[in-house]
């Protein structure tokens, strides 16, 4: 297979890297708390691929194939395309929780956890 069919797979590896390390080094737990990430990819990733067959099937875009594998889903969608659809909001998600973390920002459903003159915060 020569390289450059494995350039989209290559800047995908690089967006993972670039924030996976955030799980481990901060400890953000978002791997760990799993149901909720597949909650919170789901409807995104269900909309975009609709939203990438209509777009490719109507002229919109389209993809180069000497830049992907040459996989393809409904034989329209190259499979790296799915991938980015997971690995962008998974990269987003563990940059927001390692902010939260290094913050003590508290986020959505969290519990509080300091209560000062009997008012919760």
């Amino acid at each position: 297979m020569e390289l450059e069919r494995l350039t989209y797979l290559g800047v995908l590896l690089f967006i993972f890297l670039g924030s996976a390390w955030l799980e481990i080094a901060l400890r953000t737990r978002v791997l760990r708390r799993w149901k909720r990430l597949l909650l919170a990819l789901a409807i995104p990733f269900t909309l975009f691929v609709i939203w990438d067959v209509w777009a490719i099937a109507t002229g919109h875009w389209s993809f180069d194939p000497d830049r992907t594998v040459g996989v393809e889903l409904f034989g329209v969608i190259p499979v790296e395309e799915l991938i980015f659809f997971v690995v962008v909001p998974l990269a987003s998600i563990l940059s927001l929780e390692a902010v939260r973390s290094v913050k003590g920002w508290p986020l959505g459903d969290e519990a509080p956890t300091e209560v000062q003159g009997g008012d919760a915060r």
